[in-house]
């Protein structure tokens, strides 16, 4: 594949080459959908290409070896940035990077997002009680401890929440900020568990583990 290829649509610069299987299983948490193509994955609106070995300049040197895989658009672009989370999130969970428009980011590093709670209906503040409490200032947000919870509706409908759709009324995310990923995890995973919602990470990739939302080790 030629290099500007790569570079026209988000690519996960990984560090060793991904098994099939495990791509593919990781592309699921995106979309549960998601399907085998030959040797790519078809997905909601985009198509994961089969990786392929490539120069160490993709990454500006940052990985002595790369394995390009390289998300493309199906058709139209991909409605909120599916495409480019999808890379994202490739790269976290496989200790790569992600490079886009010729930039290079380590999505392990972003630290100013986190996990949200998708519901099928809006919670009220007395269902939200054992879980969080209500901040004085702001009647969408709450509190635990150090974490922040803010109420948002739903914009879209991530492939990865798409078992509520049929009982949706209205998708709500709890957006929760602060803390350390595990404990943002462990909240998260609660609240769902209460409110018989679904986790997903910054990247709308479905989160069934606390741990799911630490970066992972590189060696």
């Amino acid at each position: 594949m030629a290099k500007r290829r790569l570079r026209t649509g988000p690519t996960a610069a990984l560090p060793a080459k991904p098994d099939p299987a495990e791509l593919l299983r990781i592309v699921r948490l995106a979309d549960p959908d998601a399907k085998k193509d030959g040797d790519d994955i078809v997905a909601t609106d985009v198509r994961v290409y089969a990786p392929v070995e490539a120069e160490p300049e993709l990454t500006g040197g940052e990985l002595e070896k790369v394995w390009a895989v390289r998300v493309a658009a199906e058709g139209p672009l991909p409605l909120n940035f599916f495409d480019r989370y999808l890379a994202e999130g490739l790269a976290f969970r496989l200790k790569g990077l992600a490079v886009c428009r010729g930039e290079v980011t380590d999505p392990a590093d972003e630290e100013e997002s986190g996990p949200a709670v998708i519901l099928p209906a809006r919670p009220t503040a007395e269902e939200l009680a054992p879980l969080l409490e209500p901040d004085e200032e702001d009647e969408f947000a709450f509190t635990a401890g150090d974490i922040r919870a803010v109420l948002v509706p739903q914009k879209g409908q991530p492939p990865a929440v798409q078992e509520l759709l049929p009982f949706a009324v209205e998708l709500t995310a709890i957006e929760l900020r602060g803390g350390e990923p595990a404990k943002l995890g462990a909240l998260a995973l609660e609240l769902a568990e209460a409110l018989n919602g679904l986790v997903v990470d910054r990247w709308r990739f479905r989160v069934d583990a606390a741990e799911d939302l630490v970066p992972p080790t590189r060696e």
